[in-house]
């Protein structure tokens, strides 16, 4: 499998998710297209906030076998790499971000509205499928997007 685009033609080298505090989407985005992307993509996430680290991330991304490690949220204006080139924004307020730090470069933005989890309300278990829902979506659109059956 390779990273692609909707042409198929070019691959994705460098992909960068951007949500509001890089504390739920993005980091979940990054775990997953980690664990389903090729090695030799290049990903990371940014928030365009500061944020903390959202414990029902850690509890859901273990339920798949996958793990954050030591990673700390991180606004965009800290990423050490500025290129990318896909950047896939969560949230208005990412995307509109992200246009506005891309400017003329020549960089594909494009926006993949998520659901917030961290606004349900319930049980901690309704809690937690909120979480396993976004993490769903994500992934459904990583593989939609960025996947391409090789053969």
């Amino acid at each position: 499998m390779t990273a692609v685009d909707p042409s198929g033609k070019v691959a994705v080298s460098s992909l960068l998710f951007v949500c509001g505090m890089n504390a739920i989407r993005s980091p979940i985005a990054e775990a997953i297209a980690r664990s389903i992307l090729p090695a030799s993509v290049y990903i990371a996430s940014a928030g365009v906030r500061s944020g903390q680290r959202d414990p029902f991330v850690d509890i859901v991304l273990a339920e798949r076998g996958l793990s954050l490690g030591d990673y700390r949220p991180k606004r965009f204006e800290e990423l050490q790499d500025g290129y990318f080139d896909l950047i896939v924004t969560m949230a208005p307020e990412a995307h509109h971000a992200a246009l506005d730090a891309t400017g003329t470069a020549s960089v594909d933005v494009e926006f993949w509205p998520m659901p917030d989890p961290s606004v349900a309300d319930g049980s901690r278990e309704q809690i937690l499928d909120a979480y396993r829902a976004v993490c769903d979506r994500i992934e459904a659109h990583i593989r939609r997007r960025l996947l391409k059956r090789d053969g």
